[in-house]
Formats: C-alpha cells, structure tokens, sequence
C-alpha cells in the first residue's frame, strides 16, 4: 500500500486598502441616509404643524434675517 503526505499551503491575502475604504464608503452612506431621513422626518413635522405659508414663511425670514 502506498501512501503519500501531500502539504497544502493555502494563503489568502487581504487588500487592507481597499478593505478600509469599502466599510468607510458603508458607514458614510449609512449616515447619509439616517441623515435623509432626519431631513424628511423634519419637513413632515413642519408642514403639519405651520403647513406650507408657515415652512415658505420661516425659510424668507431664514435668509433675508427679517
């Protein structure tokens, strides 16, 4: 009976770089859409409570200052 002893080298190599920028590119898309939704959440609450004169009204007074 023949036997043989075969090693296998398995290497598995890691691109940090591009590791590193594909989970920043995830939390910032992940913060920009929490931040969307804050927006939206926002303008909702706005519009039921001084409806669209009140919101049109706030944003002149935003800019002008007066």
């Amino acid at each position: 009976m023949n036997t043989t002893n075969a090693q296998i080298d398995k290497r598995t190599e890691i691109n940090a770089s591009y590791e590193t920028s594909k989970f920043a590119l995830a939390v910032g898309m992940t913060m920009a859409g929490f931040v969307g939704l804050w927006g939206c959440a926002c303008m909702i609450s706005g519009l039921m409570s001084g409806g669209l004169g009140g919101i049109v009204k706030g944003l002149i007074t935003a800019i002008t200052g007066n």
